[in-house]
């Protein structure tokens, strides 16, 4: 049987949608139809019901689930323990993190370190998404975790810089949107929950909740146009000319962002080179994830910049 049929029978189940499904391979959808089809052709047995709404797995299929997921472990062990004694500076190192903002950073600190080294090749997502760096989803992983928790044992970790949360108000809205008036009001991302401890904890919690944006880019440019104010992390509001600091700013250490990785890529030489980049990257700049600036004045709502 080809590992490759499996990989697309893994997905396929897990996924259950044949356009989903090849996203995640990076194929057309027509292709996971396709080597489905084979690989049942080839088992002489049917692994999936078609429906209207995708691809339930069959009697069959769920019979078969276990023994291929232990075939992809096995591989995927095999492929991370050729890959960690990899001498060489070349081939893609493929890095997800946590945000834009971020991602912008780590690029701007390895543009220097990848003209020096031509053979390797960056490749960057942002998505809050656990990847399983088992699987090989990601070498690399810049996380955020929430405060005073650790990564889970299978990884390897480093801990990078705090997250300090701030009270943030559109620079050019700052007397119509004054907390202490009745204008006043608190922008939200889709899960509310995560905002509302800081609101009810905060300096200002009388004030109501308004609308949901899924990207913190979204976020930050609706309390840059005066939609309301925003609770925001040092280094994301600190970073925005279009945006300054309450009179009670509000400053709180609420989570921590990490270097994620898998074990078996400790000594992967381009894996540890780039790690050792990001690393430096964040010492560099750690007042600043603190929310206490060093390269730029302090600006505040009181004392507009």
């Amino acid at each position: 049987m080809d590992w490759n049929d499996l990989r697309y029978f893994l997905a396929l189940a897990r996924l259950g949608s044949v356009r989903a499904a090849g996203a995640a391979l990076g194929v057309s959808h027509s292709t996971v139809v396709r080597r489905v089809d084979a690989l049942e052709l080839e088992l002489r047995t049917r692994l999936f019901d078609r429906h209207r709404d995708g691809f339930v797995l069959t009697d069959a299929g769920e019979r078969m689930m276990p023994a291929a997921v232990r075939v992809e472990d096995e591989v995927c062990a095999l492929t991370r323990g050729a890959a960690g004694h990899d001498e060489s500076l070349s081939g893609t190192v493929h890095l997800t993190c946590c945000d834009e903002y971020v991602a912008g950073q780590i690029l701007e600190d390895l543009r220097p370190w990848c003209a020096q080294h031509p053979s390797v090749e960056i490749a960057v997502t942002t998505d809050s998404r656990p990847f399983n760096l088992a699987k090989g989803e990601a070498d690399l992983a810049v996380r955020v975790l929430p405060r005073d928790t650790t990564p889970p044992e299978y990884l390897a970790g480093r801990r990078l810089a705090p997250i300090v949360c701030v009270n943030f108000v559109g620079a050019a809205h700052v007397e119509r949107l004054d907390p202490r008036g009745g204008a006043a009001r608190w922008l939200t991302i889709e899960d509310r929950r995560q905002l509302e401890p800081l609101i009810r904890e905060g300096s200002y919690p009388g004030l109501p909740m308004w609308g949901a944006f899924s990207t913190l880019h979204l976020l930050v440019r609706a309390a840059i146009e005066g939609l309301g104010l925003v609770i925001l992390p040092a280094y994301v509001g600190d970073a925005e000319p279009g945006l300054v600091r309450l009179p009670e700013a509000d400053a709180r250490h609420v989570a921590d962002i990490w270097l994620l990785y898998h074990p078996d890529l400790r000594d992967n030489a381009r894996v540890q080179a780039v790690r050792g980049v990001i690393r430096e990257g964040f010492e560099r700049r750690i007042a600043r994830y603190a929310g206490r600036r060093t390269d730029a004045p302090q600006r505040s709502a009181d004392a507009p910049g």
